[in-house]
């Protein structure tokens, strides 16, 4: 391998792993992420146009399909809320359970 051509590669591999942030992405490089297509990006730009998010938790609740398995494959791929990476343990969604649990 030449030099030109091992830095070209260097040059992809840290590229592809670039903060992509969510507030501000275009609808295309948000399809251009691994496990998400067009309409879950309409979902999500549809809800960024009432308001930017807050953080992922404010993502999930108002994402439909944006759960924390979702999250952290889109944070792996460099996507952020407001400059931060998903961090599981922060973020909870509640259980089955709790939502059609009766007063």
């Amino acid at each position: 391998m030449t030099k030109w051509s091992s830095v070209c590669f260097l040059c992809l591999c840290l590229s592809s792993v670039q903060a992509l942030e969510v507030n501000l992405a275009s609808e295309a490089e948000l399809d251009s992420l691994r496990g998400i297509g067009p309409p879950f990006t309409r979902r999500l730009m549809d809800e960024r146009e009432r308001h930017a998010f807050q953080d992922w938790q404010d993502l999930m609740n108002r994402v439909a399909g944006m759960g924390p398995k979702v999250a952290r494959s889109l944070s792996k791929q460099g996507l952020t809320v407001q400059g931060r990476s998903y961090e599981p343990e922060h973020h909870t969604l509640p259980s089955k359970d709790s939502r059609h649990a009766k007063p």
